[in-house]
């Protein structure tokens, strides 16, 4: 049985060694770079902006013309009988015409109602916005990574933790067999040890397991090898003189969410004078330049060769009086889509004001919770320090100094989670104030 409970925490140890042999230091300022470089959402974003950016170059305004080349060829074979002036009658059998054409035709709008004009705009106010929508992907992708990243730092700084605690535990069976081999406590001291080793080593390597899985989805946000290890920074520092007044102002002019509305209400404008369009007409302008030959060698015919070269220039003009009212109807629907926009702009307002509010609310709460935890520690070691030392002269029994032990690293473990909760809570209200990409991390 002895042989058993030792084997646990040994194979425990060296795999820890295994495993930080092969670990790396990995920064916030690397993994932000990576995320940025390789995040696969960001590349599908920062592609859709190249669309839309193809979408609103002069290429797809309609303000350039066409421009068309056309040629073709004909044989014309035919028996054709004739009378002359002179009353001679005349017959050619397989009389054969040949005709050849070729000509390059310019089309040009030079007006269509403005509708090419305001869909123009509307195809920039696009573009704007995908960039918009980029930065918006940029900010869900970096908080999803530190909220990731956090949770590594956190379940490392929980490891260490958890290393320590065993060790503590190994120490006191190392204490509890010499006290029992020298006569000064009885065996039940030793077997309690073991168990907690046991317990502690259970601890630790669930932990490990929860870490290896965490970097995992780490790797997944960056687009890294799966099993990459690394070590996180578990320093946190928290952006200096927030104030919630500021957050709030912020917010109303820089939140992603109210700037895509108000992009959606611009674009929603455009369409709808852009529809006025069909109350007005369209000219247009053609032009022609082209070449014709034909070939006839029939004795009937007139001219046996014929050439012709010039160009045509044509100005149509075209207004639908009456569409049967679809124009009409298409007008109305674009105007309350529009009104519909305003009040999706509204609704976002009221929706990002009340997040502010309860981000900030969840921000100084986090701080405070911090605070007590800090200080809930410190109080913690103290107590474990004085514990440790009455435990050494036999003032105290194991299992008071067991439970010492379990409540300093239950303060570890709080204080931990209590500094990446309040970090992460700073980055979100960040991100809801649109000042996210503008602090160090």
């Amino acid at each position: 049985m002895r042989s058993i409970l030792f084997t646990l925490p040994f194979f425990v140890l060296i795999f820890s060694n295994s495993i930080e042999a092969q670990e790396k230091i990995l920064s916030k300022e690397e993994a932000i770079d990576l995320v940025l470089e390789n995040n696969l959402g960001i590349q599908v974003a920062r592609n859709t902006k190249r669309i839309d950016d193809n979408n609103a170059s002069i290429l797809n305004s309609g303000y350039l013309p066409t421009v068309s080349a056309n040629g073709g060829g004909s044989i014309d074979v035919q028996n054709t009988e004739g009378e002359l002036a002179s009353g001679e009658t005349r017959r050619a059998d397989g009389a054969e015409t040949r005709r050849y054409n070729a000509s390059i035709d310019v089309n040009y709008t030079l007006f269509d109602g403005l509708n090419r004009y305001y869909t123009y705009k509307s195809f920039k106010e696009r573009s704007q916005q995908s960039e918009l929508e980029v930065r918006q992907t940029i900010e869900t992708t970096i908080l999803q990574l530190f909220t990731v990243y956090y949770e590594v730092a956190r379940l490392t700084e929980n490891t260490k933790n958890l290393e320590e605690a065993l060790q503590i535990s190994k120490d006191r069976l190392t204490r509890a067999q010499y006290q029992f081999e020298y006569g000064q406590n009885t065996g039940l001291d030793v077997l309690n040890a073991e168990v907690d080793i046991n317990t502690d080593s259970i601890n630790l390597l669930n932990s490990r397991q929860q870490l290896r899985n965490t970097m995992r989805d780490l790797n997944l946000v960056m687009n890294q090898g799966l099993d990459t290890q690394f070590i996180a920074d578990t320093t946190v520092v928290f952006v200096p003189g927030l104030q919630m007044e500021n957050m709030h102002n912020e917010a109303k002019t820089n939140n992603i969410q109210l700037q895509l509305a108000e992009k959606d209400i611009s674009i929603s404008r455009y369409n709808q004078k852009a529809t006025k369009s069909v109350f007005l007409p369209t000219i247009g302008l053609t032009g022609t330049y082209g070449w014709n030959e034909s070939n006839n060698n029939s004795p009937l015919a007139f001219l046996l060769q014929n050439t012709s070269t010039g160009y045509t220039g044509t100005v149509n003009l075209t207004w639908n009086l009456f569409d049967g009212g679809s124009g009409i109807t298409n007008i109305k629907n674009v105007k309350i889509g529009y009104e519909n926009q305003e009040l999706i702009k509204k609704q976002i307002e009221l929706e990002v004001e009340r997040d502010i509010r309860n981000a900030w609310d969840s921000y100084t709460n986090a701080l405070y919770v911090l605070e007590v935890q800090e200080k809930n520690l410190q109080t913690n070691q103290n107590n474990f320090k004085r514990t440790d030392e009455r435990y050494k002269l036999g003032q105290i029994t194991s299992i008071e100094f067991r439970q010492a032990q379990l409540n300093l690293l239950n303060a570890e473990l709080a204080q931990s989670q209590a500094k990446y909760s309040a970090k992460l809570a700073e980055l979100q209200m960040l991100q809801i104030s649109g000042q996210l990409l503008n602090v160090d991390f």
